[in-house]
């Protein structure tokens, strides 16, 4: 396992160790031990998510205000463009993100530590995406902050307007948006 810094600390590009060959692939997708030497963070992840999305669908910006998760996230089929923004009010990079492709072919997983809103959007047919996360999803803590909002200026590659949850188009403006201290 390899892992690449973004221009956000913290939040980190994994490229995993695959083996091919005209059989096919393996690789790990998480090691515990390994993690733990490269990033300094022993994580216990508690939950495994899993969603299948059509072309064009954008979830997100979430998070959830208490119980904060860490999450690692990887497309298993298809392709998305993941967006973690920083919402950490003491952070030197606060309201930036990182966008970064993800796919079942590049195999590449984003590490998203706690006090990021979270979001992607589908650029294949379909996609399945996977993550992990270090704590229990809340819904009375999980918040929303609109995909749109022109103060995160996220580049989303739009073709058209994408597909999103009522939750989504409720979400709130930046402005005003719970934060992390």
């Amino acid at each position: 396992m390899k892992l690449n810094q973004t221009a956000i600390p913290g939040l980190l590009i994994v490229e995993p160790k695959v083996f091919g060959d005209d059989r096919g692939f393996f690789f790990e997708s998480f090691n515990r031990r390994s993690f733990a030497e490269l990033t300094g963070r022993d994580v216990d992840f508690v939950q495994d998510n899993h969603s299948h999305s059509v072309q064009n669908v954008l979830r997100g910006m979430h998070y959830q205000i208490r119980h904060p998760q860490a999450k690692l996230v990887r497309v298993v089929q298809g392709a998305v463009l993941d967006v973690a923004v920083d919402i950490r009010k003491s952070s030197p990079t606060f309201g930036r993100h990182v966008a970064v492709e993800l796919s079942a072919e590049n195999k590449l997983m984003i590490w998203i530590p706690e006090g990021f809103a979270h979001g992607f959007r589908v650029l294949s047919e379909t996609a399945e995406v996977l993550y992990k996360t270090t704590d229990y999803w809340y819904p009375e803590h999980e918040r929303c902050i609109r995909w749109d909002d022109p103060a995160l200026a996220i580049d989303w590659k739009l073709q058209a307007a994408p597909m999103v949850s009522g939750k989504d188009a409720q979400g709130k403006s930046m402005n005003a948006a719970e934060f992390f201290a």
